[in-house]
């Protein structure tokens, strides 16, 4: 089996006898390295299966490698084997020691717009920008295992110090709802080991080999984990590549990379180079961009692919112009090599950047898909349903007791629950437990208390159901109980209610599929426990829903939900100061070259996303809040190669006139194709 691996790939899957670094450029087969080394581990160096976890970063990266690792040991024993995010394994050790913690394993999860409701409530304000900036703080503090006290004792400005009260009281409102939010999931195991010794050792014991994927990506926080579960011993491989860390602005510290020398002295690094995705000039632009950036480790591509076409540069007169463009090229471009939609991809800076290519391929009627819209589980009639499954999960869960007691309306009005609210702060209980203290009761009037008290019966009641009965059975009836269907068609167009039923029948279908028992690889959920689901849903919705396979259609994406992508043809747009590199990094690059350096990283990630063919746009005027501004191509095009560019459109271009004979000749040679049709 090892001999399908080139030289560097074999050694770092053979080597066993320390830490490891793997330095993995784009394109060199990183996850093939990490599948053969799980394989080698349980096949030739005795390691059981569930010794070994392997850790990604998204869900798609989780399910891609127990794919692969599937179909290398078919018909071998795998059991116990550990392959998951960073957030669904600290899911796993929190569940397990959550009492050492003061949680009970039932706690809930809540997603970036629960927190945010929290802070507003703390802040008694609806500024978002304020309530972002806040959010964005906090959890640049969980992530750098920052506690209120450290935050409070090292804030400067006035503004931080602000953010560092209101992090204490998020905190603690966190706790009395008996719930953690998406950073907790790294944060709060690192906070036990550190506080319980017997814990850190009995899942060091558990867990004797660890691989980790996009290392570069990791923050301060999921280091710290990863150095307390492989100790002294350092049995671990870590495959990254600081040319690839485009994630600076959530935490992600490219240093954790250098860092690794200086922990483990026996740190063993191998560089993986040869690239088995793109031509040789794609691959010799990417190089020279990434060049001028300082660097941890020399690397450089290489690809016995072929030389490849030139790479084009246009500047285009407007957006509009931009788009037109590259619409007419991709369809020429597909009609001339027989190609599909999805082979093609359009990338940005930017979401903003999307709308107007959006428009443009609606009007050519071609399909398209775009990353970064709304998740599955964002949509409102799926957030009501997990709502109930929380509250059925965790009473203590605030947030999901407001949502489902008043959707659909129960007769539970506003003043019932401010009411409710204030003896339940008053007394530091949850508005579940509150509900039935006799003081509160006598203080409202029978009808809302009956309407109050039936709801929380019947919540009483699932959970009973839940223990017993299978997932989708107690799901079902709460449908039918609380008459849902119903209540999409009476708030809704008869359509758009008929869209949101469909949505909540598949993800119904869908909870059931995972509540029954399975021997699917990697399944967590074996069984039909409807708090682990619950926690499940919470955790999948907050790294990226649910994916079906890719439909032919061309794929519209930020730079940054592209790594880790690849498709035939890329076109790559808007490059011009102030888009890449970001406004933002230049106003800082004077006193900050780390924010251009990160800028860079992320245009040699869109170069390097392109097999085939790679077109790069620019405009030279753009609209920006209303008025016209004249743009200037980015600096990252002036360190491409100038033997490996054909530029387009710009007079200061001495090639024009070549260019303007490459164009004739192209439109002859489709001419001629569809003569011959």
């Amino acid at each position: 089996m090892l001999n399908s691996l080139n030289a560097p790939q074999r050694d770092a899957v053979k080597y066993l006898d320390g830490p490891l670094l793997v330095l993995a450029g784009a394109g060199s087969g990183k996850t093939r390295v990490i599948t053969q080394k799980i394989s080698y581990l349980i096949d030739e160096a005795g390691y059981s299966p569930k010794e070994i976890a392997a850790i990604t970063f998204t869900n798609k990266a989780a399910r891609e490698m127990q794919e692969r690792v599937g179909k290398l040991m078919v018909g071998k024993n795998i059991k116990g084997l550990t392959i998951a995010t960073f957030h669904s394994l600290g899911l796993q050790m929190l569940r397990a020691e959550a009492s050492l913690l003061g949680y009970k394993p039932q706690f809930s999860i809540l997603d970036s717009s629960d927190s945010f409701k929290i802070l507003a409530d703390i802040l008694a304000t609806t500024d978002k920008q304020l309530l972002r900036k806040t959010q964005s703080q906090i959890s640049h503090w969980k992530n750098g295992f920052v506690n209120p006290d450290q935050a409070k004792a090292t804030a400067e400005e006035e503004l931080t110090h602000a953010a560092a009260k209101v992090y204490q009281l998020y905190q603690q409102t966190l706790k009395a709802y008996q719930a953690v939010d998406f950073d907790d999931l790294i944060k709060l195991p690192v906070e036990l080991f550190d506080e319980h010794e017997a814990a850190l050792n009995k899942w060091q014991r558990k867990l004797q080999y660890l691989l980790i994927d996009e290392y570069q990506d990791t923050n301060a926080c999921q280091y710290k984990l990863v150095k307390m579960l492989t100790g002294v011993r350092g049995q671990f491989t870590a495959v990254g590549d600081d040319d690839q860390a485009i994630y600076g602005w959530r935490g992600a510290d490219v240093e954790n990379l250098r860092q690794l020398t200086e922990d483990f002295s026996k740190l063993k690094v191998i560089k993986l180079e040869q690239n088995y995705r793109s031509t040789i000039r794609i691959l010799r632009g990417a190089n020279a961009v990434i060049a001028n950036n300082p660097k941890l480790f020399e690397k450089k591509l290489w690809s016995d692919l072929g030389t490849g076409d030139l790479i084009q540069v246009s500047a285009c007169m407007s957006e509009e112009a931009e788009a037109e463009s590259v619409i007419m090229k991709l369809q020429a471009h597909k009609f001339e090599n027989r190609t599909k939609f999805l082979d093609y991809a359009i990338l940005y800076r930017g979401n903003h950047q999307a709308r107007i290519f959006e428009q443009y391929l609606r009007n050519h009627k071609i399909p398209y898909t775009i990353s970064g819209g709304q998740s599955f589980f964002d949509k409102a009639e799926i957030k009501d349903l997990i709502s109930y499954l929380r509250l059925v999960a965790n009473e203590d869960d605030d947030p999901a007791f407001i949502r489902a007691a008043t959707t659909p309306k129960k007769g539970i009005g506003n003043t019932t629950l401010e009411r409710l609210g204030e003896f339940a702060s008053l007394h530091k209980i949850s508005l579940f437990a509150a509900a039935f203290e006799g003081d509160f009761q006598n203080d409202v009037g029978n009808k809302q208390l009956e309407d109050l008290l039936n709801f929380c019966t019947y919540i009483q009641k699932i959970q009973e159901c839940a223990v017993r009965d299978p997932a989708g059975e107690v799901l079902n009836d709460l449908l039918t109980t609380i008459q849902y269907e119903a209540f999409l068609y009476d708030s809704d167009e008869p359509r758009a209610a008929e869209s949101k039923w469909k949505n909540v029948l598949d993800f119904i279908g869908w909870l059931t599929k995972k509540g029954e028992a399975s021997t699917e690889f990697g399944n967590e959920t074996d069984g039909k426990n409807l708090l682990e689901l619950t926690q499940m849903v919470s955790l999948m919705s907050m790294l990226e829903g649910r994916e079906d396979g890719e439909p032919d259609a061309v794929k519209l994406s930020t730079l940054h939900a592209a790594k880790g992508l690849e498709f035939g043809h890329v076109f790559l747009i808007g490059v011009e100061e102030g888009i890449l590199p970001h406004r933002e990094s230049i106003d800082l690059g004077v006193t900050d070259p780390t924010k251009i350096e990160e800028e860079r990283r992320l245009m040699y990630v869109g170069i390097t996303r392109a097999q085939k063919s790679l077109n790069i746009s620019w405009c030279k005027k753009r609209k920006r809040a209303g008025e016209m501004q004249m743009c200037e191509p980015s600096r990252f095009i002036a360190e491409l190669p100038k033997d490996d560019v054909r530029h387009f459109g710009n007079p200061f271009n001495k090639d024009a006139e070549a260019s303007k004979e490459f164009g004739k000749s192209k439109m002859a040679n489709i001419r001629a194709m569809l003569n011959n049709n």
